[in-house]
């Protein structure tokens, strides 16, 4: 009988330590853990992106989390993140990402949501600086309306509270 995937994703707005939380779960675990797609492209295709883009961006991460077959899968960011930024940015997403995201509701998926409570840090891929509380709860809210499992990561010691929220959910 092969082993369920348990599938640590790891979301938030942007400059709330989301990839450094990945890396140190990864770490702990001993695991690789799934980059965020959108980062690649950009860094490859530019800073400016449309509609279009963020559907190859969503192919492009599931692509990915599909390709990760550790027992701990741990993702940095997924279908949902680019849900919201394309409602956020566009007013719109593209069916096929919400059917992605159904379809990944059979999947075993605890979501770490990241809040913006840690200092802005520049990068020229991000975009809000003033909006992340906004985008948080607008995390918040999506997470609520799917009825994902999930915690809120805040604080300084962010590993030691995502350890023990995956412990009590894993147990």
């Amino acid at each position: 009988m092969e082993k369920r995937i348990k599938h640590i994703v790891i979301i938030g707005p942007e400059s709330s330590g989301k990839t450094t939380l990945c890396n140190s779960l990864a770490t702990h675990y001993n695991v690789s853990f799934t980059e965020e797609y959108a980062r690649k492209y950009l860094e490859m295709q530019g800073a400016d992106y449309n509609l279009e883009d963020l559907l190859q961006i969503a192919k492009g991460q599931l692509l990915l989390e599909q390709s990760n077959k550790n027992k701990f899968a741990i993702h940095d960011t997924d279908l949902i993140t680019i849900k919201i930024w394309s409602e956020f940015k566009y007013q719109f997403c593209d069916p096929w990402i919400e059917t992605q995201i159904e379809k990944q509701k059979t999947q075993d998926r605890f979501y770490l949501l990241c809040n913006a409570d840690i200092p802005w840090k520049k990068d020229p891929l991000r975009e809000h600086p003033f909006q992340r509380e906004e985008i948080f709860k607008i995390h918040v809210r999506e997470l609520e309306k799917k009825n994902a499992n999930y915690a809120i990561i805040q604080g300084n010691n962010r590993l030691t509270l995502a350890l023990s929220k995956i412990q009590t959910f894993y147990k």
